[in-house]
């Protein structure tokens, strides 16, 4: 399997599932404990991830290529680090759907038909992309200036992780460090920090902000990259120096605002109560992944 494929999170039922795609196969690849979430309807993630352990040390006894063949991809885990996860092609989840009785298989199988057209359409058309983001943000219960904002914050980020690739930086740790730099300067909280001060454990921090904090957030980032792009960095300290003056920017604003306004703009609320990834919201009551 080809590496730098783009990472994406389908919904199913409002579960997460997290899948890549494979653009030289020209197939999906989705995290196989994650299926087994849904099969098995366990919000707890945990559990599903033992029974996928017992659950495959059976298919291998039986001799199943489903097992024997099984791959793994670093997918990012809900502690925002990437792991290697098994995964299986649309054939491979078509297979293991037929070892798990579920409720939910035949609504799988119509779901996973539907995000294969939905892809295809996608490649010939980009714009749809980004609609099926705005309906599967919607149907998460978020307002529209809100979704707005958020698909803006997302390809400002792209735009500063491209420039970071472009100098050689790698994804993972130095990626997570220069981010942690940059939110250190304009919040005065690395993400781990900001997370614990919204109360957030397995939720993403950037579904979480408010409005105000997205906005900053995606100044400090689109700053970033204009320094980069005009100072052009070279080694990661000076990229480290880059992503405090970018975060700088940011930081003077806040204050500015804090100050004419009297509120702090970092702020415990969230954009939307949510769940712990995986979790059905049918199993606690106001709740979504």
């Amino acid at each position: 399997m080809p590496n730098d494929r783009p990472v994406e999170v389908q919904l199913f039922e409002s579960q997460l599932i997290r899948n890549e795609w494979d653009a030289e196969a020209e197939k999906w690849w989705f995290s196989v404990v994650d299926v087994v979430a849904v099969l098995t309807d366990q919000p707890d993630y945990t559990r599903a991830r033992k029974y996928w352990s017992v659950l495959k040390v059976r298919l291998k006894n039986d001799g199943s290529q489903l097992a024997t063949n099984c791959s793994q991809l670093k997918l990012t885990a809900a502690d925002g680090k990437k792991y290697l996860t098994d995964v299986a092609d649309t054939e491979q989840i078509l297979r293991l759907i037929q070892s798990i009785p579920s409720k939910r298989a035949e609504p799988f199988k119509l779901w996973l038909a539907e995000v294969g057209s939905q892809r295809l359409d996608q490649l010939q058309d980009p714009e749809l992309s980004i609609e099926q983001a705005m309906r599967d943000y919607k149907r998460l219960g978020y307002t529209d200036n809100w979704i707005n904002q958020r698909l803006k914050s997302i390809e400002i980020r792209k735009e500063l992780t491209d420039e970071w690739k472009k100098h050689g930086l790698q994804e993972g740790p130095e990626f997570a460090f220069l981010t942690d730099v940059i939110y250190k300067t304009w919040a005065d909280k690395t993400a781990k920090e900001y997370k614990q001060h919204k109360g957030l454990r397995q939720e993403n921090l950037r579904d979480n902000m408010t409005n105000k904090e997205l906005i900053m957030s995606m100044l400090a980032e689109l700053s970033t990259k204009e320094i980069s792009e005009a100072v052009q960095p070279q080694t990661l300290d000076e990229h480290e120096s880059v992503a405090k003056r970018g975060g700088g920017v940011a930081r003077q604003a806040r204050l500015k605002l804090e100050a004419e306004t009297g509120k702090k703009l970092v702020s415990p609320q969230n954009a939307k109560p949510h769940q712990a990834l995986g979790q059905n919201p049918s199993k606690k009551a106001g709740g979504k992944t």
